[in-house]
């Protein structure tokens, strides 16, 4: 079944010397307890369809559907708090709060039980490899890597039926790595989630159930792993 979908998606931004057609009619589908690859050379379009999944930008034209409804009329902001959660390339951690702190915000958000928060996020941290890290620490205190894995953590702590993420493993050695996406590809298979992982490692995309291939703004194949 069909938790989120592009449908026709075009978008349309102003360079420094013309307008650029990031995203050309795209259409894609994404079903529950399923993990996907998005491949492409940088400029393909792959991060910006991304952000429209997100709800982080307004197409042009056509539309992105989460659970059957239009994600411009349920809301962006909404669709970030219920449909997705989002790991980001840039981290996006909470510089004031420790890094335990970072991993139960959402759950504090979804009024999660203190007490449940702080040991599901003791869990998160230690799947992701953290566990010998002082959670008191400030993300400040932290490796890049390290902080990755705070980011892919907190992303984890929520319940959200979709996770969405740019490159997680792109500050990350290769046994961290693939760490994180053993875990991502245990939550498709154990809890049902989707997972969209935007990469240019091949070597993850072939991990994937489903990988979309991206070039110039358009969904170039599909390839069905399994």
């Amino acid at each position: 079944m069909s938790v989120l979908k592009a449908e026709n998606v075009t978008y349309v931004y102003q360079s420094k010397y013309q307008q650029v057609k990031a995203l050309d009619g795209v259409s894609c589908d994404f079903e529950a307890g399923k993990f996907y690859a998005i491949v492409g050379q940088s400029g393909s379009g792959k991060t910006t369809l991304l952000s429209m999944l997100a709800g982080l930008g307004t197409p042009n034209d056509g539309q992105v559907v989460a659970n059957g409804q239009s994600v411009k009329e349920f809301g962006s902001e909404r669709h970030r708090r219920e449909n997705v959660s989002v790991i980001y390339q840039a981290f996006n951690l909470f510089p004031s709060l420790n890094i335990l702190e970072n991993v139960m915000y959402p759950m504090m958000i979804q009024k999660a039980q203190a007490g449940k928060a702080k040991a599901r996020a003791k869990e998160l941290l230690a799947a992701v490899g953290l566990e010998e890290v002082d959670p008191r620490k400030l993300p400040a205190m932290l490796s890049g890597g390290q902080q990755q894995r705070v980011a892919i953590a907190r992303a984890l702590a929520s319940d959200s039926p979709v996770i969405l993420a740019d490159e997680p493993t792109g500050n990350l050695d290769s046994e961290n790595g693939q760490m994180v996406i053993d875990l991502l590809k245990r939550l498709a298979k154990e809890e049902d989630r989707c997972i969209i992982v935007v990469t240019h490692d091949l070597g993850i995309a072939a991990q994937a159930d489903v990988i979309y291939h991206m070039k110039d703004g358009r969904l170039n194949e599909e390839e069905r792993v399994c």
